[in-house]
């Protein structure tokens, strides 16, 4: 059900993304902060949320579709803040491109496998895809000001944040082709078989 705490916990990752969007456009040291405190509970709650429902037994169809939605809702609305606040170093942005042409594919394959009533389950790579870029993301909306606000300047933040989201770019691609190829596999095999003709 929509209110089992799993299912609270990613509705609440959901409703962080105006939160942290609007944290980001202060344009403030404090507002780094208090955007990298807002974040990191939202990533909690994508650990907890899986974990609690795996716990008490609330496994639901519903859980398993919003996951992965709040993820990439969370991770695509974040890449495009920071790109649009032009705070994405060595090129990341283009890394940034990718990440978000994967995820527009890989949903468009969902959407046909449901269609067809099968399942594209995540992968373990997928999995690590998603870790590395919201540890970079964590980086990025921090960046050098909140590494100063923290007395952690030692600290580049922002150059930390865009190689991480260029190191992503592998598992990204690489989870992402695992993912086209069953889903071409799955069309090929729904197509049905021409029956071929003997001519006498």
């Amino acid at each position: 059900m929509l209110t089992d705490l799993p299912n609270v916990l990613t509705l609440l990752r959901i409703a962080a993304i105006p939160v942290l969007v609007a944290l980001l456009a202060l344009h403030s040291a404090l507002g780094n902060v208090a955007a990298c405190v807002v974040y990191t509970a939202a990533c909690i709650t994508d650990y907890l949320d899986g974990a609690l429902a795996r716990r008490w037994q609330m496994l639901s169809e519903l859980g398993r579709m919003m996951d992965p939605i709040a993820d990439k809702l969370l991770v695509g609305a974040l890449l495009l803040a920071l790109a649009g606040l032009t705070v994405l170093p060595v090129y990341s942005l283009y890394a940034a491109i990718i990440i978000m042409l994967r995820e527009i594919l890989v949903s468009g394959l969902r959407e046909y496998m449901a269609s067809q009533r099968a399942t594209l389950p995540s992968t373990r790579l997928a999995k690590w895809k998603t870790g590395i870029q919201m540890v970079a993301i964590g980086f990025l909306i921090g960046g050098d000001k909140a590494a100063v606000t923290l007395h952690i300047s030692f600290l580049p933040a922002t150059l930390t944040g865009g190689i991480l989201l260029w190191i992503s770019v592998i598992p990204t691609v690489l989870s992402g082709w695992g993912y086209l190829t069953a889903g071409l596999t799955r069309m090929m095999a729904s197509q049905p078989r021409k029956s071929s003709k003997i001519v006498s």
